[in-house]
């Protein structure tokens, strides 16, 4: 089966619900132009919309900690057959809202392409040393079973040499593989939509920009957080009450505003 451009995401245990899944989808149907294909990898496939195709998470020989510890399972997806999955990928996380046309992210130059969570994301910044994210990134199907084979070959030494997989993703590519897209390209909530310590309990957060594709919720809160009534976040980082552009987000892509 041939497939030029498949989204991946991946899903287990019950932090994120299929509801997750499903308005995920939906987005990235509507910025995304042309055929696609949508794997969702997971263990619990109840629910998941019909367009939507489901396969287990590959074994990975991963203790209970490594689930809880880093996102080693996204790994997987490098193994040289990939159940039937050909060309460009693009991998997502499932805290993310798609807010811009993703088609140049297959396109973007590099074996592989990620996100830069270094300074110059967190700081705004654009000479410090990019470090790589694994929460948005493009690679193709079978072109670097190394990242696979050398960390199940050597479970306990990657883990305790590079703590989570982003940094072993930077520290095992050869030289030139790893490109970085623009920083406009994928934000972050936390640093660059949030409001100072103590401003967010009485104005919201702002919204994405225009040339924003992505915006990362990486930890708290999370985008169902900002749908529902209350407080969010951790102290000292909080904000209170639903978040509108959130709310028109996940009710735009088939998420429940009152019960997800």
């Amino acid at each position: 089966m041939t497939q030029t451009r498949t989204v991946i995401c991946m899903k287990w245990g019950t932090l994120y619900s299929t509801a997750y899944v499903n308005v995920l989808y939906r987005a990235v149907r509507a910025q995304l132009t042309g055929p696609f294909r949508f794997v969702c990898l997971t263990e619990d496939a109840a629910g998941l919309d019909p367009a939507i195709d489901a396969f287990p998470i590959p074994e990975m020989g991963l203790a209970e900690s490594h689930w809880k510890k880093g996102g080693w399972a996204k790994l997987s997806v490098f193994k040289k057959e990939l159940y039937d999955i050909t060309g460009r990928c693009l991998f997502i996380d499932l805290d993310s809202v798609i807010t811009g046309p993703l088609d140049d992210l297959f396109d973007y130059g590099g074996d592989i392409a990620v996100i830069d969570v270094g300074e110059n994301w967190i700081k705004s910044r654009h000479n410090a040393r990019p470090m790589a994210g694994t929460g948005v990134f493009t690679f193709t199907a079978g072109a670097h079973p190394e990242l696979f084979d050398r960390f199940v070959a050597d479970r306990d030494a990657m883990v305790a040499k590079y703590r989570i997989e982003q940094i072993y993703l930077q520290g095992e590519v050869a030289d030139g593989t790893l490109a970085f897209w623009p920083l406009e390209w994928v934000l972050s909530f936390k640093y660059h939509l949030r409001r100072p310590v103590g401003l967010g309990a009485v104005l919201r957060p702002a919204p994405p920009p225009a040339t924003t594709r992505i915006v990362a919720f990486h930890g708290e809160p999370r985008p169902i957080d900002l749908v529902r009534a209350g407080w969010w976040g951790i102290f000292p980082h909080v904000g209170r009450g639903r978040v509108k552009w959130m709310m028109d987000y996940w009710a735009r892509y088939g998420g429940d505003v009152q019960n997800d």
